[in-house]
This record gives C-alpha cells, structure tokens and sequence, in this order.
C-alpha cells in the first residue's frame, strides 16, 4: 500500500495543478433554461474575474478533472454501423480558456474561442485515446460526431459536430485509471433541452489559474461572482485539493495497512522472544551441565539459536507462500506495484532478520 500510495503520486494526471482554484455553483431559475442564459454568466463572470489582481485565465465547465462526469454513445458521421454507436466517450461541456487554465496541450488542431458561438457551425474537441481508438489510420479532423442521440430525449436534437481538434488526456477517472475516450463541446453550442439537463444534475464549476496561490483570491472572485449573479458559491477548493481527495481511500488504506502490520510484527517479536526465553529457561539445567563439561558459550549459544533458527525458516517458508496466496485479496486495492513484488517481500525478510536477532539475545543469556 506505501508502493501504491508513492506510485499514485507519480501518475500525471495530464493537466497541471499549480496555482488553480475551483468552486461550484448551483444554476438556478429560469433565465439559466437556456444555453444563452448560462454563456452570458460566464462570460461576464470571467471577464470579471479575469480583471481581478493575480489572476491568469479564468473559464467554466460542467465538470472539473477527476471529480466524474457524462458518458455518452456517440457515432462517427458517414461511418455507416447500421443505427449501431460506434462506441462510448466521456462528455465535457467547456467555455474558451478551460484549457488554458488546466494547461492541457492541444496536440492537433485548434481549442475553442470566442467565435465558436451559437451562430457557428456546432464543433466539439476530442483526446489523444479517441482519437488513437477510431483514427490509428486517419485524420479525425476531417470527420464529425453525432453525441448521445438516441441516449435520452434532451439530445435528440444534437447536432453533426467537427472535430477541430485534440487535446491531451486527462485522468478523469481516477490517478489509477488510463484516461478513456472524451469529447469536450462548447458551452454556448448546446441544446436548450441539454442545457437544462446539464445545469440540473452538476452545478456549474468555475475554475481559475492565478499567479501565486489560489485560495489567496478566493474571497474576490466569491464576490464578484455573488453581485454578477447573486447566487452563492460552494466546494472552494484548489485542485491540489481536489486531487488529494481523489487519493484519500488509498492513503487511508495504507494507514490502515501500516497500523495493523506494525502491530502484527511487534506481536512476533514479542511472541519469538518470549518464546525462545522460556525453552532457554526450560533448558537451564541442560546448559548448566554443558557448561560444567567444558562446552563454550559460544557453542551452547550457537546451539540455541539454530534451535530457534529452524522454526523461524518454517515460519518464513509457510508465511512466504501464505503472503503470495492472499496477495490477491488485494490486488484491487493496489496500482504501480504487483501483488507478488520483489522489493516487498526482500523488506518483509529484513524485518524477519531483526526479529532472528532476538533469538541471539535470547540464546546469549544463560551463557552469562
């Protein structure tokens, strides 16, 4: 579990952390039933914040990575799959300069703007996993996306997207899971119906990137944010927070780990030692007599320990194939590390070392 704990700290999560803020807020009323509703308290909003001191870009979305999100079918204009998906794909809604924010590349292609309004042609950008999924062989620039039609009724009127671009993978899924197909579409581009769907199961997330740390102007943004729209905010947190949280199972577990096998090793200790005392009481009089005909303390101690040393190799071999039998109960539970690993099982031998140096403490004392 410490492997797994180091190893998840490791992973890059395909966006970077530094100085970002996030903070939730509950769409409410009806002016927000429509997509031109939301687009306008955005773009005040970032406007707004953006104008504050520190801040470097500021934009909004539905979802904020590695806190969950929409999957939806989705089928590749003109590749013909007889009324068939042509697969699943995580769904984000962002405004222009969410990218800039996460700083996530664009790797082909263009991200959103300004211009990419309502009036435009319906567009949509896709991650380094779809694209390598359905274009190993082609250019995904030249095709478009038809999103959750069919899914449920807000999306029966979503529209032939282009793909203007690709972007970085992120893990949304967790630190301990490969990033999977995503399409990110614009805020200003849905449908009223997706819209209003959209705003009621996830409040809007607003996320920005400031100069120095990002709690520090927290309190100003709440504010403007509060007299643009007069509704509050909530879930403040900067997305090294955010990325923590998504890791506290795992470090819990390894605390749990920690503490239940620390105190399973001080019990054999204590249970060896105590153990190879009293045989070594028990043989007093055995020793004694060695002693008296001449034996070494050197020998009668030698002979002592390989006595314990015989029961702690059998200990060592059952309880070897024992840890590689139950290792699988939490496979699970584990990432970057594998349940037979070398290096775990060479430490659990040193640690079997220092409890046979307890023998040698035990063997040494009648010799005295």
């Amino acid at each position: 579990m410490i492997r797994t704990s180091i190893a998840l700290g490791a992973v890059d999560p395909g966006f970077d952390t530094t100085n970002v803020l996030t903070m939730r807020m509950s769409l409410t009323g009806p002016r927000f039933a429509k997509s031109e509703g939301v687009e306008q308290l955005i773009r005040d909003g970032v406007e707004r914040i953006e104008a504050l001191p520190g801040v470097v870009a500021a934009s909004a979305s539905c979802c904020i990575p590695l806190q969950g999100g929409y999957g939806l079918p989705f089928v590749i204009a003109g590749r013909d799959l007889e009324g068939r998906a042509h697969g699943g794909t995580g769904w984000a809604t962002v405004s222009p300069g969410y990218f800039e924010v996460f700083q996530i590349p664009i790797k082909r292609g263009r991200a959103f703007t300004v211009r990419d309004d309502i009036q435009s042609p319906p567009v949509v950008l896709i991650n380094e996993s779809m694209a390598r999924e359905h274009w190993s062989d082609g250019d995904p620039l030249h095709d478009r996306l038809i999103i959750g039609r069919g899914v449920m009724k807000e999306f029966s009127e979503e529209p032939e997207r282009q793909i203007i671009g690709v972007v970085g993978d992120v893990r949304d899924g967790g630190l301990n899971r490969d990033p999977g197909p995503k399409v990110y579409v614009p805020q200003v581009q849905l449908p009223d119906a997706v819209n209003a769907l959209n705003v009621e199961v996830f409040p809007m997330a607003w996320v920005i990137r400031a100069q120095a740390h990002p709690l520090g102007i927290s309190s100003a943004a709440q504010e403007e944010l509060c007299k643009l729209s007069g509704l509050p905010v909530s879930d403040v947190l900067a997305m090294s927070g955010v990325v923590s949280n998504s890791t506290a199972r795992h470090r819990f577990n390894m605390q749990l780990m920690i503490i239940f096998g620390c105190a399973a090793l001080l019990l054999a200790v204590i249970g060896i030692y105590g153990l190879m005392a009293y045989s070594v009481e028990q043989r007093t009089q055995e020793i004694g007599i060695r002693l008296a005909l001449g034996a070494q303390a050197r020998e009668v101690r030698n002979m002592v320990v390989l006595q314990g040393m015989r029961v702690a190799l059998a200990g060592v071999v059952v309880g070897i194939a024992a840890a590689f039998g139950l290792a699988r109960y939490i496979e699970s539970l584990l990432f970057g590390v594998e349940t037979g690993d070398t290096l775990v099982f060479v430490v659990y031998s040193r640690d079997v070392g220092c409890c046979r140096s307890g023998n040698s403490t035990a063997g040494s004392r009648p010799s005295r």
